[in-house]
């Protein structure tokens, strides 16, 4: 036994030496690998991004009420505004005062007539209606032009004159085409004497009885314009009733004949020239 403990005493001391020799071993070729190891490269920084261009400034207009000493600025600003308000008013000008209402209420009836309910669109007869009134009423423009937007432009007549020259030739058109029937209706409803001559009539009785004559001139012109196309209407519903196409529209079968008819007749040129002539 006391054998057995002496030699196991010195094989312990060199089992314990050689771990020990082989830790220290591992550790230095672990240090040794981690400095032959490249070093590592740190992130590149980002590039500063250029600040964006700041936008132009966008363009505003001020009205500002304030003292001054110079009288052509002031007329300037009255001018502007009488322009803007000239503009606010076009549309009921356009309408009331001009040939536009017979010529767009002539247009209406026309394609109710032929059947074709969206051709023309409601664009081309709008824009054809809106030349056609250029075109009659050139004359007119030219005169109001001349006799009172330039004097005022030049400063040679005041606001109130330039009304009264602007408004003569549109009077002038008006008491034209206006009926004395429709006249003297507004004159009793307005309870005003009655004009000894037609430069007496006042405005608000010469423009609603100007739209009055306009509206039941128009509507003349479409119940002539109607007849041709009833008929051909009364017609084919004839021959399809005596055929015993009850079911069959009769819309589908008149529709060609009508475009037929008014081609062969140049419609157009019919209408528009008699439309131009109506108004002398």
């Amino acid at each position: 036994m006391n054998r057995l403990a002496l030699v196991s005493k010195p094989s312990r001391l060199i089992l314990w030496m050689l771990i020990s020799l082989c830790f220290f071993g591992l550790m230095a070729h672990a240090g040794s690998a981690l400095a032959q190891s490249p070093a590592a490269v740190p992130p590149a920084a980002p590039e500063p991004v250029p600040p964006a261009a700041p936008a132009p400034p966008a363009p505003s207009v001020t009205l500002t009420l304030g003292d001054t000493d110079s009288p052509d600025s002031v007329a300037l600003t009255l001018k502007l505004m009488l322009l803007l308000t000239v503009l606010t008013l076009a549309p009921a000008i356009l309408v009331l005062l001009t040939c536009f209402t017979r010529i767009i209420i002539v247009f209406h009836f026309l394609r109710q007539a032929v059947g074709t309910q969206s051709t023309p669109p409601n664009q081309i007869l709008l824009g054809l209606a809106l030349f056609l009134t250029y075109f009659i009423m050139s004359p007119v423009i030219n005169q109001v032009y001349s006799d009172a937007f330039l004097p005022l432009m030049n400063n040679e007549i005041n606001y109130e004159q330039a009304f009264k020259s602007g408004m003569a030739p549109l009077r002038e058109f008006m008491l034209r085409q206006a009926r004395e029937k429709d006249i003297a209706l507004f004159v009793h409803l307005a309870k005003e004497e009655r004009p000894a001559r037609p430069e007496d009539v006042p405005n608000k009785v010469l423009v609603p009885a100007f739209v009055l004559s306009e509206l039941k001139t128009a509507f003349q012109i479409g119940f002539l314009i109607f007849v041709p196309f009833l008929i051909i209407d009364m017609v084919v519903a004839s021959v399809l009733l005596s055929m015993g196409m009850m079911m069959l529209p009769p819309i589908m079968i008149s529709l060609p004949f009508k475009i037929l008819l008014f081609v062969m007749v140049d419609g157009w040129y019919l209408i528009v020239g008699s439309l131009v002539r109506s108004f002398g």
